[in-house]
């Protein structure tokens, strides 16, 4: 079972939100919380595998709540959960642990399927999301320079790898796209993120856009 946690100051967003996923078989909605500071107390006590995460609450906000349950030892998955396809704020949350976001407007027949492919470990992200959101941060002159700083130190296939990454290819695809195996690829994206310094597929994602090795 996925265990699931919802997050939202708006209780007719968890409600609406629960009754879609616990139709589900596969997927338990463990617990509702609706600041972030219950929802951090949460995580701690239920364990849940993927948190959805509203970002703009009064008290502790979702961007708090996401720093502080990535500094928990083996954290659950994060999606942030927003009203609007990409802002300064999303971005901030991407940067801050969260492994991709989700607009609340989703639809029932999306939003099982895609926090599935949170639970697997994916960005949940698309290419087309990703480069809004890289429009967005085109004026984050720092995180450019860090970017192209880090690249810089790459293999010109660790570089492949992490371009693929950008483009939102999952373990297989970048299989073959680049003629390795699916473990090859495992073990490249698993020494990226340390060796870039970040904390999931979705964070080495924008680090790509930043450095330029992804076009808009």
């Amino acid at each position: 079972m996925i265990k699931v946690l919802v997050v939202d100051d708006e209780p007719m967003v968890c409600a609406h939100l629960r009754t879609i996923l616990g139709s589900a078989e596969d997927i338990d909605v463990v617990d509702q919380a609706h600041d972030g500071a219950a929802a951090v107390e949460s995580v701690v006590r239920h364990r849940p595998d993927v948190v959805l995460m509203d970002l703009r609450m009064p008290g502790v906000d979702g961007l708090t709540a996401i720093e502080r349950i990535h500094r928990m030892p083996s954290p659950p998955t994060v999606v942030a959960l927003t009203t609007f396809d990409a802002d300064q704020y999303v971005i901030r949350a991407l940067r801050a642990g969260a492994s991709g976001f989700l607009v609340k407007s989703t639809p029932p027949e999306d939003l099982i399927g895609l926090v599935r492919v949170a639970a697997d470990g994916h960005m949940v992200l698309s290419p087309a999301a990703a480069k809004r959101l890289v429009a967005a941060s085109s004026d984050e002159q720092a995180a450019r320079d860090k970017a192209l700083a880090l690249v810089n130190d790459l293999t010109e296939r660790e570089s492949e790898v992490l371009t693929c990454l950008g483009e939102g290819l999952s373990n297989a695809n970048i299989a073959a796209k680049l003629h390795l195996s699916e473990a090859t690829v495992k073990g490249y994206v698993s020494r990226l993120l340390v060796k870039l310094e970040c904390a999931n597929r979705t964070q080495a994602g924008l680090l790509a856009y930043d450095a330029g090795l992804v076009t808009r």
